[in-house]
């Protein structure tokens, strides 16, 4: 049995994962429910495989007990991190995935004691999300011990995959979020704009306030207890997002998600090599303490898609030499804010 299991192998970031590991020497054993989908993949990439469903918890024990990490790519990730969070618990498996969703932060975080009596660790988050923006946020802290609040941003001419943007459907209800004096607080939708300087020729764009996953997991690294996340985006989109902020009981209904899902299963691929090959992504940040001082720092790196790929795998790498530190983990709190320069192409500059 590998050391490394890639559950949900063959989905759209799966794939792009799967297929860097085993150009890097990794040598993953593949897992999913889906038979003919991971068996064609297998086949092609010369893979072990395994079938399992994670309604199946004898079998993902199974899976399981001879790995030494799960690197989980199923989303949506409300949907299907806890069975396999149980599973790791049960056989001493660390835990890695690819979610930036808010609330499975949270919930994976309160698993903490028992990860820890377990002596496993719980590392939600090693993609785009949250790695560039939790390692830029661990910089700004280190710029600035005093800091109690912090903004980030980010810009990515990206596209999205299906499971992306199903993952936005199955939130596309719950609104905004921001923390405030150490406590997540609900808001509306794009509540709050402003504008931002990411630099390399991407200066003076508009970025919309949006409930990304370093709401949660940059208070974890940092401590800084006020928190704000921003992405680019035209100023009309972000008053039709306020505008659809009104209509969130409606499209919370489980008839709407379920039509939106299936008009995003017929038109939505995701990004293709050309597409990855061209976009980069920036990052921005700013902390700042109580009487005015103020830092500012800003990344750049590849694709989202395939810097999340490299990340995840530089932290699977890590865990798989035995640097794994146990309990419920952020990526910059395990392995420091230079994580995400070990990736090729990624800038960091500090501006103020």
């Amino acid at each position: 049995m590998s050391e490394l299991v890639i559950y949900g192998s063959y989905g759209y970031t799966g794939k792009l994962i799967v297929e860097a590991a085993v150009d890097r020497g990794f040598d993953p054993v593949l897992a999913g429910r889906n038979r003919e989908k991971i068996d064609r993949q297998a086949a092609e990439l010369g893979c072990e495989f395994e079938v399992v469903g994670l309604d199946e918890p004898k079998v993902l024990d199974m899976l399981l007990e001879d790995a030494t990490a799960v690197l989980h790519c199923a989303g949506p990730f409300s949907r299907t991190w806890e069975p396999m969070v149980d599973a790791c618990v049960r056989t001493g498996t660390h835990y890695l995935d690819i979610t930036g969703e808010l609330g499975v932060f949270e919930a994976i975080h309160d698993r903490d004691e028992e990860a820890e009596a377990a002596d496993v660790m719980l590392l939600p988050g090693v993609g785009f999300d949250v790695v560039p923006t939790d390692c830029l946020a661990a910089h700004l802290a280190e710029r600035l011990p005093d800091a109690d609040a912090l903004e980030l941003a980010f810009h990515a001419e990206m596209g999205v995959s299906r499971g992306t943007a199903k993952t936005m459907v199955e939130h596309v209800d719950e609104g905004g979020a921001v923390r405030r004096n150490g406590r997540i607080e609900r808001v509306g939708q794009a509540h709050q704009s402003r504008t931002v300087d990411f630099g390399w020729g991407h200066d003076g764009m508009h970025a919309a306030a949006i409930p990304w996953g370093d709401v949660s997991t940059a208070y974890y690294t940092t401590g800084i207890p006020n928190i704000t996340v921003y992405m680019s985006m035209p100023e009309r989109a972000a008053r039709q997002q306020r505008i659809a902020g009104m209509f969130s009981p409606v499209l919370g209904l489980p008839p709407v998600k379920a039509g939106l899902k299936w008009i995003i299963e017929q038109t939505t691929d995701g990004p293709n090599a050309e597409e990855r090959a061209s976009e980069r992504s920036y990052v921005w940040g700013e902390a700042r303490t109580a009487d005015g001082e103020r830092v500012v720092s800003r990344l750049r790196g590849p694709h989202t898609y395939s810097l999340t790929a490299e990340t995840a795998l530089a932290v699977a790498r890590r865990v798989l030499d035995g640097e794994a530190p146990t309990g419920f983990q952020t990526p910059a709190g395990a392995y420091g804010p230079d994580l995400v320069l070990e990736v090729d192409g990624v800038e960091r500059e500090d501006v103020v």
